[in-house]
Parts: structure tokens; sequence; C-alpha cells
């Protein structure tokens, strides 16, 4: 039976929604947006999430040419366990940290404010600035670094990989990119004032709760030949 577009894309939606608001990139964008031009912001991290959501289902998509479909089943499986767990675990023990004041400490930390003496430095800043620079505002590429380093090895990362794996990953990655673009724009236009209102650890609950199911369908399903 061909995998379903459709399922794979509501699961996609389902889980990258549940896993980003809350979390550190999601208070990052917020923190950035209340500094800096929002469609800097915004168009950064998106397109950083976007990348990283594709390099995923591609990994998630050569997984099982790699390894038998049992295996990659079976690997599957334990990864939605593993992250359905970890989520619970976090939503009662953890409670309600505060990775907002956390995120924005760690912001304000890189961030080395100086002073021009006169316009002919400024001018030549503008001259020997990387290549990257004279093609991308800055913003955007502080925004795009911080969100796509912040992702790397990130239990979404990982689900996603999972997720195209067990599903279609042309679904995987519309449902993925979909629930990013809802997640960054509530954070950036939503702000610092949403941010603070969110509860960590009814996200982490609901994303807990919905690994289990992922990993309950894929333990249950079929391996196709």
């Amino acid at each position: 039976m061909t995998l379903s577009i459709v399922q794979g894309f509501s699961k996609s939606l389902a889980m990258t929604v549940l896993s980003e608001i809350g979390d550190k990139t999601f208070f990052a964008a917020a923190i950035l947006a209340m500094r800096h031009p929002r469609r800097h912001v915004l168009a950064g991290c998106l397109t950083a999430l976007i990348v990283m959501t594709i390099l995923s289902a591609a990994v998630g998509m050569a997984a099982p040419n790699l390894i038998s479909r049992t295996l990659s089943k079976h690997i599957t499986t334990v990864l939605f366990f593993g992250f359905g767990l970890w989520s619970l675990w976090d939503a009662y023990h953890d409670g309600e940290s505060e990775e907002l004041a956390e995120v924005e400490a760690e912001l304000d930390a890189n961030i080395k404010p100086t002073k021009s003496d006169n316009k002919a430095d400024d001018d030549l800043k503008k001259k020997t600035r990387p290549l990257l620079t004279q093609f991308f505002s800055p913003i955007f590429l502080k925004a795009f670094s911080i969100t796509f380093f912040g992702e790397w090895g990130d239990k979404s990362q990982l689900a996603t990989i999972g997720l195209a794996a067990a599903e279609n990953p042309l679904g995987v990655v519309l449902g993925g990119i979909l629930g990013q673009a809802l997640c960054q724009t509530a954070a950036v236009f939503g702000g610092k004032s949403l941010a603070t209102q969110i509860s960590e650890r009814f996200i982490a609950l609901s994303g807990g709760v919905l690994f289990i199911v992922f990993g309950l369908q894929s333990l249950f399903s079929r391996v196709e030949s």
C-alpha cells in the first residue's frame, strides 16, 4: 500500500507544532524580533528550519535504502517511544523552566556593542565584512545561524528523520514546513508577551502523548515489501 502524503503531512504538522512551540529556537525568534526588523528575523529563522526539515527528511528517506525496512521500522519505533517518555519526564519533573530567560541571557552575552569613530571606519567595515553579509542582511544571517545550529541534533530533527523513514517524505516535508511557518510567525509577531504565556509543561505533556501514539502506530504497522 502506497504511503499516504496526507498521513505524513498531518503527523509532521502536529509533531512540529508541539515540538517547536516553547522550544529554544521559538524563544530566540521572539527575542530577536523585539530587537531587529521582524521580516529579517522571520526570513532567517524560517529559512534555517526549512533547510533543516528538508535535510532531515532526506536522511529519513534514505534510511530504508541503507538498512532493511524491518530494522528501520524498529529504530523509528524506539525513537518515538524514547522521545515520548523523554517529553513526559520533562513535563512531570522539570515543571516550568526558565528557558526564555536563559535564551535571552545567551543572546545578550553574544552582543558586543561597538562604536564607530567616524564615517571612514563605517565604510571600511562595509568593504571588509564577510562575503555573505554583502548579499544577505546581517540580521538574516544571525537569525539563520542561531536557529540552524540550535536545531541541529535536537529532538524535533531526529523525530523528523524517523517520521520520514516511516511515512511519505513529501508529506513530512510539507507538514514540517507549514508547522515551522506557523510557530515562527507566532514567535516573531507574538513576541515576548506570547512566549511568557506558553505553558512548557503542557506542551511537553502533549508532545509526549503524541510521540507515544506515533510509536504505537509504528509498532503495529506492517512493513512494506
